[in-house]
């Protein structure tokens, strides 16, 4: 899986003239490489990068001695220390720093590509680009390579996706045995991180896990509200598990023994029926305007609380593409076609401007020659209400 991965980002690298990758981006870091360290801290520590070259070495810089927890992989062919620029590591060296960063990469990226081709990044603050700048090297933006290379997937990145998403229904299958009137919002969310943890996943994205009046609108950040008989429940797991592949699904539960209301029964079947018919559309070949004018039609009183998105891919987290509502189009919308061996995650969210509740619907699903297979298997309430 991680030759598979580095083999198709040098390829996308190569036939776009770029001779080499600064990465600084963990979860990029974790594609070409397989390394992990300290994911969600060097999400906003600039103190661990990879160079990964087209042709030569990768060459990852770690964080101060921490050289011994990637000297395992095949991939990486040498370790070094970072050189960090951030005021909170450097102070009023930062500039200094920035410079001499700059002219370490500087030379490892002409001695590897010489004149040939452009040094792509994912991401980086003003100081280290403004030095790559004064060195005269020729910067374009990593993210397009990145994110073309993960939307498809290999056979044993399939198998492991697989793999995580079982896990983590079992994950969820768990939360729902503690879920009871009198219980906080805070203590499920509680009960997922830790099963979550506790089945060889990592951590959650997001505190997406609200009930009663605070499923509607949707996006409200879990609280500690008390749980009450019949309210609805609902959550979006967001929950990077094993091999740190991504785990998104939705689901909405009633709490307590109560049978749901006919406004529950009505606003569940409208979002299961959006994603029925949705997850129906696709295939490969089929493109991302096309599918946004195919897609189910949102009754209107629903359609001010629309969820953002459609469709959006998944590997290990969010990732290309996303494809918006039709309302959205000529705002965020961009062409595209769905490929085999994607992995898309297919949203529901229906819920009234004034309504009490809301729900929100999600499935995980893998596209195929034909059409799709379904990742996620968790049973959804109205198949035996």
């Amino acid at each position: 899986m991680r030759t598979y991965r580095l083999k198709r980002l040098r390829g996308i690298l190569e036939s776009a003239d770029v001779g080499a990758a600064i990465l600084f981006d963990p979860i990029n870091v974790r594609y070409a490489t397989g390394s992990r360290n300290m994911q969600v801290w060097t999400m906003h520590n600039a103190c661990r990068y990879a160079f990964v070259s087209t042709s030569g070495p990768v060459v990852l810089f770690d964080y101060s001695r921490c050289e011994h927890l990637s000297e395992h992989l095949e991939t990486i062919d040498e370790i070094r220390p970072a050189t960090s620029w951030d005021f909170f590591a450097a102070g009023e060296r930062s500039e200094e720093q920035a410079g001499r960063w700059a002219d370490e990469v500087a030379a490892l990226f002409t001695h590897q590509a010489g004149k040939r081709g452009r040094l792509a990044i994912d991401r980086m603050d003003i100081l280290p680009f403004e030095a790559l700048q004064r060195l005269g090297i020729p910067v374009v933006d990593a993210k397009p390579y990145l994110e073309r290379a993960r939307s498809i997937k290999s056979g044993e990145e399939i198998n492991a996706i697989r793999d995580a998403v079982a896990a983590g229904e079992v994950a969820v299958g768990n939360m729902r045995k503690s879920m009871a009137p009198g219980r906080r919002e805070s203590d499920m969310l509680a009960a997922l991180s830790r099963e979550n943890i506790a089945h060889g996943g990592e951590y959650m994205e997001t505190r997406l896990l609200t009930s009663g009046p605070r499923t509607n609108p949707w996006l409200q950040e879990t609280s500690d509200r008390v749980m009450e008989a019949g309210d609805f429940m609902t959550f979006d797991t967001d929950l990077i598990g094993r091999h740190g592949i991504f785990v998104d699904i939705s689901r909405a539960w009633i709490v307590g023994d109560n049978k749901p209301t006919n406004e529950q029964r009505t606003i569940y079947g409208l979002a299961r029926e959006q994603l029925e018919y949705n997850m129906a559309l696709l295939r490969p070949g089929v493109s991302f305007r096309e599918f946004s004018e195919t897609a189910w039609k949102m009754p209107g009183i629903y359609v001010p609380n629309r969820y953002a998105e459609l469709i959006h891919g998944a590997g290990l987290g969010v990732e290309y593409p996303v494809v918006y509502y039709l309302q959205d189009w000529e705002a965020a919308g961009y062409e595209g076609f769905f490929e085999e061996n994607m992995v898309v995650c297919v949203e529901s969210y229906i819920g009234a401007v004034g309504g009490r509740e809301g729900v929100k619907l999600e499935q995980q699903v893998l596209i195929t020659k034909s059409g799709i297979e379904l990742l996620s298997h968790y049973p959804f309430e109205d198949d035996h209400w």
